[in-house]
């Protein structure tokens, strides 16, 4: 059985030096995020947020200041449920 993320500091660890991102208020929001929601985040958020990782820092920003909303593929119902935890740190 695969270990989740909880389980497995590393993981933990590469998620947030993922997080990273390019624009401070990006990093800000997600050093907040980690702050509050680090211990208690789901295998199924951990692969939301992967997710929302993967788009460039404009779009992530867009995202995060409710600009725009999550479309096609990445409209599902983790993405959303992670995006307004993201949203509210």
């Amino acid at each position: 059985m695969d270990e989740s993320h909880q389980s497995d500091l590393l993981r933990r660890a590469r998620l947030r030096w993922r997080a990273r991102r390019g624009l401070l208020e990006n990093d800000l929001i997600f050093e907040r995020f980690f702050s509050r929601y680090e211990h208690d985040l789901s295998d199924a958020d951990v692969v939301a947020l992967t997710r929302l990782l993967e788009l460039s820092d404009n779009e992530l920003m867009d995202l995060l200041l409710a600009r725009t909303e999550p479309e096609g593929d990445l409209a599902t119902p983790d993405v959303q449920r992670l995006l307004q935890m993201l949203r509210t740190v």
